[in-house]
C-alpha cells in the first residue's frame, strides 16, 4: 500500500516505521537483504530520496547494514540490539560467557520454579528440532535452533525484562555460537541440553542453574 503524507518529514517517518516493523515481525530476517531501494519506491509508492533516508536512519539506529555493491541487509531487530552488535562484536569472548552464562544461569533458575505446561512442551519440540538439525549436519540450522531453545528457555522464567534483553543480545550471541560450531558440526562439539529441560520440568533449579551455566563454558573452551 502506497503511503501518503504532505510533509516529507512526516512521510519519510512513516516509511521508517513500515520498514521497522518489516525488521520486527520477522518478515525479514536477520542476515536477509531487504529490497533494493528501486524495490521499495515501487512497493511505498514514496520517492527515492524518502527511501534512502528511512534507509540511512535504521542503519545509523543499528538494524540495517549498507554494505556498497552488495546491498542492505538487516543485522539486529531493534536499536538496542543493534547498539549491543556493534558495541560487543569484538568483546573478549570469555566476558561474553561470562554474560551469557549469568543469564541463562539466573533464567533457568527461574524456569524451574515458574514453568508452565505449555512452557514445557515448547522445550520439547524444541529440544526435538535441536536433535534433528544437528543430526541433519546443517550448521545453520542447528545455530537457530539451538538459540531458539536457548531463548524459550529464558522466557519460560517470566520475566519480562530478562527475556527482553537475552532476546536483544540473541544476535551476538548467535554470531559467536555460529563461529564456535564452524561450517561443520563436529561429534566433540555436541552438547546434551535434554538434562537442562529435564532439571526445568522437575522444578530442580539448582541443576538447572548449573547447567545452564556450563554450557556457555564448554563452548568458550573452543575459544581460548
Amino acid at each position: 500500500m502506497a503511503l501518503s503524507s504532505p510533509r516529507r518529514s512526516a512521510l519519510a517517518d512513516q516509511v521508517i516505521a513500515q520498514l521497522r516493523n518489516q525488521i520486527t515481525s520477522g518478515e525479514w530476517p536477520v542476515g536477509s537483504r531487504i529490497p533494493t531501494e528501486p524495490e521499495l519506491v515501487e512497493q511505498l509508492g514514496v520517492a527515492r530520496n524518502t527511501v534512502r533516508e528511512a534507509v540511512r536512519a535504521l542503519a545509523h539506529n543499528g538494524l540495517l547494514d549498507i554494505r556498497q555493491g552488495s546491498g542492505t541487509y538487516v543485522v539486529a531487530t531493534s536499536e538496542l540490539a543493534g547498539v549491543m552488535h556493534r558495541r560487543f562484536a569484538d568483546a573478549d569472548p570469555r566476558h561474553v560467557a561470562e554474560l551469557r552464562s549469568t543469564l541463562e544461569s539466573s533464567a533457568a533458575r527461574l524456569a524451574a520454579e515458574r514453568r508452565t505446561p505449555r512452557d514445557l512442551a515448547q522445550l520439547d519440540a524444541l529440544l526435538a528440532r535441536r536433535e534433528e538439525a544437528w543430526e541433519s549436519g546443517d550448521a545453520e540450522a542447528f545455530v537457530a535452533a539451538d538459540a531458539t531453545l536457548h531463548l524459550a528457555i529464558v522466557a519460560a522464567s517470566h520475566n519480562d525484562v530478562l527475556t527482553e534483553l537475552y532476546a536483544d543480545l540473541g544476535h551476538l550471541l548467535r554470531d559467536w555460537l555460529r563461529d564456535d560450531v564452524g561450517r561443520e558440526l563436529r561429534p566433540e562439539n555436541h552438547m546434551d541440553h535434554a538434562r537442562l529441560v529435564e532439571a526445568i520440568r522437575a522444578g530442580d533449579a539448582e541443576t538447572a542453574a548449573s547447567e545452564a551455566a556450563g554450557h556457555a563454558f564448554v563452548c568458550l573452551s573452543d575459544h581460548v
